[in-house]
């Protein structure tokens, strides 16, 4: 009876452990502010002195939502981006996959050259969700960015870098299949 008692303990004490969300639904439509923590990793460069360069860059790290809500919290971050400099111009442009707990997963492209000009903290370009996977399945949306740079982490590689990424996001998710399950409200689980 013991072990039975221990287990029940555990997967309770699981269930109300902050940051474990274990089935957790994202409203049909929504906003919030949350904050990407990256490691940049440059994969390859090409460079012409005087004219131009390129950079492939990885980056990985992990969200965190600065309202202490569910959406967009703990979330697992990998993009792929390229850097460009040419001329006096500069940007940085690619792709994420942020996967939760559940292992569904929001796709977003971005780019630095869109801002939103309604929003002049957000000074660093604009993600711009796609769609996803599971409960994000028919997601949309638009995500205005900052970068703070950071000082490269302790035993990192040769040339990476650190940065923080504050997002002002807005989304709506257009399939009710994807959140009927989770609400007993129409539709069904995919």
């Amino acid at each position: 009876m013991t072990g039975k008692l221990l287990i029940s303990a555990l997967f309770s004490a699981t269930l109300m452990t902050p940051g474990v969300l274990l089935g957790a639904s994202l409203e049909p439509k929504g906003s919030t502010s949350y904050t990407s923590h990256y490691v940049f990793y440059p994969i390859g460069t090409i460079e012409i002195p005087g004219v131009g360069k390129s950079t492939a860059l990885q980056m990985i790290g992990t969200t965190e939502n600065t309202k202490g809500q569910d959406a967009f919290d703990k979330m697992k971050a990998r993009c792929f981006a390229v850097n460009v400099e040419t001329g006096d111009k500069k940007w940085i442009d690619g792709g994420c996959a942020m996967t939760d707990n559940d292992g569904d997963v929001v796709f977003s492209s971005f780019d630095t050259r869109d801002l939103d000009k309604s929003q002049p903290k957000m000074d660093c370009g604009t993600h711009v969700i796609t769609g996803g996977t599971g409960k994000y399945k028919g997601i949309t949306g638009r995500e205005p960015f900052s970068c703070v740079s950071l000082p490269a982490p302790k035993g990192e590689l040769s040339g990476a870098f650190a940065m923080d990424i504050p997002h002002n996001t807005t989304w709506e998710i257009q399939s009710s299949a994807a959140t009927g399950a989770s609400t007993g409200e129409g539709g069904n689980k995919q």
